[in-house]
């Protein structure tokens, strides 16, 4: 699994978007606002953009399954994305299938072959740093997030 970073850093930007200025951090960050699965409260994580198409971004958990914000839009699909210029986004998450993870880690490792470099590193999945065919667990292991945006 990766490395945890310390909360107060991975939390740092969070303000930033509340504040409207979601824009200086690029287009390669969101924030994603979901709702606890237990408390039903609104809950809040900047996540790295894997990859995006018109309407929809994707995001992965380098937690895997045990990440809490995944485990949250697992219980309610139902998110809201700041990301750039664009303020509390309605969208829906749908987690992808092992299929549709390993195409999509594929064409990520095209476009960011540094970052998928340091990510497979981080993650201990040395199949992200060469051109092979990626693990059958991948997903299990790296599970990837469609948000299809505007569908609240």
């Amino acid at each position: 699994m990766a490395r945890r970073i310390p909360r107060w850093l991975a939390r740092a930007p969070i303000p930033l978007y509340r504040h409207g200025l979601g824009r200086l951090l690029g287009r390669r960050l969101l924030m994603l606002e979901h709702r606890g699965r237990r408390s039903g409260l609104p809950r809040y994580v900047v996540l790295e953009v894997a990859d995006r198409e018109p309407g929809c971004l994707f995001i992965a958990s380098g937690h895997g399954q045990d990440s809490q914000w995944f485990r949250n839009l697992r219980a309610d699909p139902h998110v809201r994305v700041w990301t750039g210029p664009q303020r509390g986004v309605p969208a829906r998450a749908t987690v992808l299938t092992g299929e549709e993870t390993r195409q999509r880690l594929e064409i990520y490792r095209r476009r960011h072959r540094r970052a998928a470099a340091a990510l497979g590193r981080t993650l201990d999945i040395p199949e992200l740093r060469d051109t092979g065919p990626l693990p059958a667990d991948v997903d299990a292991r790296l599970p990837l997030v469609r948000l299809d945006l505007g569908e609240g």
